[in-house]
Parts: structure tokens; C-alpha cells; sequence
């Protein structure tokens, strides 16, 4: 079983994970958060990467019924 809590993004998990201090100074100073919300950003990060590969890995196999242009001049 899966202990967390629910939250307004989902089921929540606490975690305990042992970084580099200067690689969570480095990315909590991108961020300019504190380390819950600089370790969500980066495993959202993450995911959004994986969806851009799979999304690129479809290029030229998904057919549309309409061109770029078409759908363009559709929402004007």
C-alpha cells in the first residue's frame, strides 16, 4: 500500500531522498523555491520531457484530416 496524501494535484507521496547540497542550492536558486516545490518543478520537468519524446517519436505516422493552415484559418 501506497501511504500519501491528497492534494489538489493528486495522491501526494513524502519522500525521503539524499541529494548533492550544491545540486539542490543550484536548483532551488533557479527555481527561487524551497525544496518541496524545487523537486515537484523538477519532476514535472521530467514528465513533460518523456511526453515530448513519445510525442516526437509519433512524427510522421499520425495523419490529419485538415492542414496547419486549415485549422488556422478554422479559428479565426
Amino acid at each position: 500500500m501506497i501511504y500519501g496524501m491528497q492534494a489538489g494535484m493528486g495522491e501526494m507521496r513524502k519522500i525521503t531522498v539524499e541529494v548533492s547540497k550544491d545540486d539542490l542550492d543550484a536548483a532551488q536558486e533557479y527555481t527561487g523555491t524551497g525544496v518541496s516545490e524545487t523537486v515537484r518543478t523538477a519532476l514535472a520537468k521530467l514528465r513533460s520531457d518523456s511526453a515530448q519524446k513519445r510525442a516526437l517519436a509519433l512524427r510522421g505516422k499520425v495523419k490529419f484530416s485538415m492542414t496547419w493552415q486549415e485549422m488556422k484559418y478554422d479559428r479565426e
